[in-house]
């Protein structure tokens, strides 16, 4: 784990202890690394109020969620200290001033992006599967615009999978997972959208949100996280 933010603000939090891991605090903000099969969010139920925002508020009365994760993805969460600042960075990523990227894994050969910058856009509409719900699809008619950024990091030729960076220009739903599916290149493990053969491969959804960047809504600093997968 990495960041470039000033070291006075800096917080280690101990998972041991509180349930979660810090990996920045200040007055104004957290920046939280979340685990894989843990909720962003409480959900219907009973057994499904332990998640990393009751967690974190345990610590930090003021803790206000901005944006989520899904159950099954792990990686770099952002939360707000305050309605006020949750304001603020919720504006922030409506206006996708907030730099999110995640790796993944995925099934096959997944050929490079032929552009200069090595970066290739999916561009495919994603609407609520309703009678399928929470499942999304691709639906040129009725899907909302969504596109994500990827470029491909490795390729295992024994395993015959790829690993790629994905950046996400907006933010639908399990977005990564449907666009990945929608090309022929589901991500390993993901119980939702890939064929029981592909669900195997891994024991969990192989997908890490691995960086965040924005500007200090309060310091104007350019704050900058890493996280590396655990896959």
């Amino acid at each position: 784990m990495t960041f470039a933010v000033p070291q006075t603000n800096y917080v280690a939090g101990n998972a041991a202890d509180t349930g979660f891991e810090a990996v920045y605090v200040d007055e104004h903000l957290l920046v939280l690394n979340k685990p894989a099969g843990l909720l962003s969010v409480p959900g219907r139920g009973a057994d499904k109020q332990d998640c990393l925002s009751a967690r974190v508020h345990a610590a930090y009365a003021d803790a206000c969620v901005v944006h989520r994760l899904d159950m099954a993805t792990s990686g770099l969460m952002l939360m707000a200290r305050g309605a006020d600042m949750q304001r603020v960075l919720s504006r922030a990523f409506e206006n996708r001033d907030i730099g999110k990227r995640y790796v993944a894994v995925v099934a096959g050969c997944m050929p490079a992006p032929q552009s200069p910058d090595g970066w290739g856009l999916i561009d495919l509409p994603i609407v609520v599967d309703w009678p399928r719900r929470p499942l999304r699809i691709i639906d040129a008619e009725r899907g909302k615009p969504s596109r994500t950024r990827w470029q491909v990091l490795a390729f295992d030729a024994h395993a015959n999978t790829t690993r790629v960076e994905l950046e996400p220009v907006t933010g639908r739903s399990h977005q990564l997972r449907v666009h990945l599916q929608a090309l022929g290149h589901p991500i390993l493990g993901d119980a939702l959208y890939a064929p029981a053969a592909v669900q195997a491969m891994a024991p969990r959804l192989l997908l890490h949100a691995s960086s965040l960047q924005f500007m200090h809504p309060v310091s104007s600093l350019a704050m900058s996280f890493e996280s590396t997968p655990g896959f």
